[in-house]
């Protein structure tokens, strides 16, 4: 039995990657390839400063189910999969972080996941008791704290919502991401918040994530984890105050 219907889009979203880009997309281009499915990368350059476009366009010149997507300046990880997703073209759409801290062969499985409980989104989750994140103290203690926070104001059934890997009917995401306002980190809960607010059946299978920046913090700064906290709590407010997702 297959694991989809149809074609699949991975959407990519990166900022000032030029490091890696190039390596990142043929080798994950090489690993769905062995899926045998018809597909599509989408890479969004978030207004990247560094060699990543030029790095991108040399991987699209050579595979052509790569796919370049430039934001004329830096807005944010939300804003990128979004406009990413106005330029695909599959049935089903993946979000996988560029950086390929999760590994590309686990949308095989959140894809059999899907199917087999005729979900329409699966979040890949780092909190496994099976499978131990690889990643420092101080990446745990925020990331458990955050999801304290959000179970609290929003009641989510899930243990992890920041997780750089996660699959969507498109039919889901066509009526999610019209109400989507937050263009960076709580993008993630904004979207699940939203899909589960609509009755949309979502569903999270543990999934390994190997922690690769030397920052202990990776790309996230003191400020973005303030910001993130502001944003969500106005996503509590834009839901049960104003009922604006209704």
């Amino acid at each position: 039995m297959k694991l989809y219907k149809g074609k699949i889009s991975i959407l990519m979203p990166a900022y000032n990657e030029g490091e890696k880009i190039y390596e990142n997309l043929i080798y994950a281009y090489k690993i769905f390839k062995k899926f045998r499915f018809p597909f599509e990368i989408i890479l969004i350059d978030d207004g990247s400063i560094d060699n990543t476009k030029d790095r991108v366009l040399k991987a699209v010149a050579e595979c052509k189910e790569i796919n370049l997507v430039s934001n004329v300046r830096n807005v944010g990880k939300g804003y990128a999969l979004k406009n990413g997703f106005e330029h695909s073209t599959g049935d089903i759409i993946v979000f996988l972080d560029s950086d390929l801290e999760n590994h590309p062969l686990q949308v095989g499985k959140l894809l059999k996941a899907m199917r087999d409980n005729n979900a329409d989104i699966v979040v890949g989750t780092r909190r496994s008791k099976k499978l131990k994140a690889k990643y420092t103290l101080q990446r745990k203690i925020l990331s458990f704290g955050y999801y304290l926070m959000i179970k609290y104001l929003f009641k989510l059934n899930l243990t992890d919502t920041q997780a750089g890997i996660k699959v969507f009917k498109r039919n889901a995401l066509e009526i999610i991401f019209p109400k989507i306002l937050c263009k960076k980190f709580a993008f993630d809960i904004e979207i699940l918040a939203i899909a589960i607010r609509k009755k949309f059946k979502v569903i999270e299978i543990p999934t390994a994530y190997i922690f690769s920046r030397e920052n202990s913090l990776g790309r996230i700064k003191i400020k973005d984890v303030f910001d993130m906290g502001l944003d969500t709590l106005a996503i509590f407010y834009r839901m049960k105050i104003l009922h604006y997702y209704d």
